[in-house]
């Protein structure tokens, strides 16, 4: 059996994965180790769930343990990620085999005040784990320099690589030293991660494991045909209703909201997560989510795209979207919350008459052949998927709502609006008129 030390990792940092109890590596590190810890820069495809994170945080925090310490404001390592759930989860793989070679960890993204940010990059930070958007908008400040970052490493790079992204991607990796390491990861790679290729990556080594990014055997696909939205409602209530843990997907952020809400009232307690809300509000939902009811948590989260990547919960045995994704990538991404690292797990699409030729479509260009089912609540064929159900939970009582502020008289000062610190920088605030929301702080906040 290869270990990790086998491949060349550092005895210190393969101690570390033991602890965790990761002994024995994946098949996505056995093919990209060997050239990443010796310096080459990868390309690297790999299903979701494969342990891409680990196959990229090993050269990263070993190439940077030489003793040096970074300047203030100066990190020697980045890895860029589409969302702020993905970044953290980065740096919790991250910090613990950094923190082994005296290592500093630190993260950056919007929706949250920049403040702590500044004053980690004050205090001298070695590896840094970021959205693009407040990044950038760190680099316009003088407060984070990439002209020192000795590895840079890309994750999600087809997402990445999308037209939202893009532009902000390219100028940070253009402002990283060109003699640097550079790493691409993803699930899925396309023609959008070609120019990034061609330009970024200094003779790569591409390593394309699986021919499709759901593995064969470990997640089963089921498409649940039902005739009317109240039987969809019905179903999609009884799809929740069981013992462990599964996420729900929504295409917008206010079906994710209003389905969380109808299910916690009917005695099924969720938790919602997407862009609309605070950064406080989505870590502690996710948290609810990752305890448990065990633990005072939750078994069911609804979520839209936001989760679709990066979202890393042990023992997701469903995943159900609630309506077919936009496109076969976001399916394949969706779907890979469940049957991470070798476990098993099931994937259903709740489909209305009017969906069946999209679905059909997606599933073509997913490589993935399933026979739609027609059934309804209560079939025995559902009861079998839903397997035990779990205890129905009284809905709390609702909280009195606060009187209204009165209006101010006609001719008074009243009360100013307070300035909130959103998921923009002073920068893109400034630079918003009155109101301090204007084109510049909107674009930054689509690149999160």
């Amino acid at each position: 059996m290869t270990s990790f030390v086998d491949l060349g990792v550092p005895a210190r940092l393969a101690a570390v994965l033991a602890s965790q109890g990761k002994s024995e590596p994946f098949e996505i590190q056995r093919a990209t180790l060997p050239d990443s810890l010796a310096g080459r820069d990868i390309l690297g495809r790999g299903r979701t769930g494969s342990g891409k994170t680990i196959a990229f945080a090993l050269p990263l925090v070993a190439g940077l343990a030489d003793g040096r310490r970074p300047k203030p404001g100066h990190p020697r390592g980045l890895v860029l990620a589409p969302t702020r759930e993905l970044a953290t989860q980065i740096a919790g793989v991250v910090t613990p085999l950094a923190n082994a070679v005296g290592l500093r960890v630190s993260t950056i993204f919007g929706g949250v005040s920049q403040r702590p940010q500044e004053q980690a990059m004050r205090s001298g930070v070695d590896i840094v784990v970021a959205c693009p958007g407040r990044l950038e908008d760190l680099m316009k400040q003088g407060v984070v320099n990439v002209s020192s970052v000795e590895i840079t490493v890309l994750d999600e790079a087809d997402h990445m690589a999308d037209l939202g992204f893009l532009p902000g991607v390219t100028r940070i990796l253009a402002a990283t030293p060109a003699g640097g390491q550079r790493m691409l990861f993803s699930a899925t790679l396309d023609r959008g991660v070609d120019k990034l290729s061609r330009r970024f990556l200094s003779d790569p080594v591409s390593h394309e494991l699986d021919e499709s990014s759901v593995p064969v055997g470990e997640l089963t696909h089921r498409v649940l045909l039902t005739g009317t939205a109240d039987s969809k409602k019905e179903l999609v209530n009884e799809l929740a209703s069981g013992r462990g843990r599964r996420i729900l997907f929504t295409r917008t952020k206010h079906q994710a909201k209003r389905l969380a809400k109808q299910l916690t009232a009917s005695g099924i307690p969720a938790v919602d997560l997407h862009g609309n809300l605070s950064q406080n509000a989505r870590d502690r939902n996710l948290a609810a989510f990752s305890a448990g009811p065990e633990h005072g948590g939750v078994r069911v989260l609804v979520a839209t795209d936001v989760a679709a990547r990066g979202v890393h919960v042990d023992d997701v045995d469903l995943v159900v979207h609630v309506d077919p994704p936009m496109e076969h990538k976001a399916y394949l991404h969706r779907s890979g919350r469940t049957a991470r690292a070798g476990a098993s797990g099931t994937v259903v699409t709740v489909v209305l008459p009017e969906q069946r030729n999209e679905m059909r479509d997606l599933l073509r260009k997913a490589q993935i052949t399933v026979h739609p089912e027609r059934v309804q609540a209560g079939d025995a064929a559902l009861v079998s998927l839903i397997g035990e159900r779990a205890p129905w939970v009284r809905p709390a009582a609702p909280t009195a709502q606060q009187p209204q502020q009165r209006k101010p008289a006609a001719g008074s000062p009243g009360r100013r609006k307070p300035q909130g610190n959103g998921g923009g920088s002073q920068s893109s605030r400034g630079r918003g008129g009155r109101n301090g929301r204007g084109v510049a702080a909107k674009a930054s906040d689509r690149r999160r």
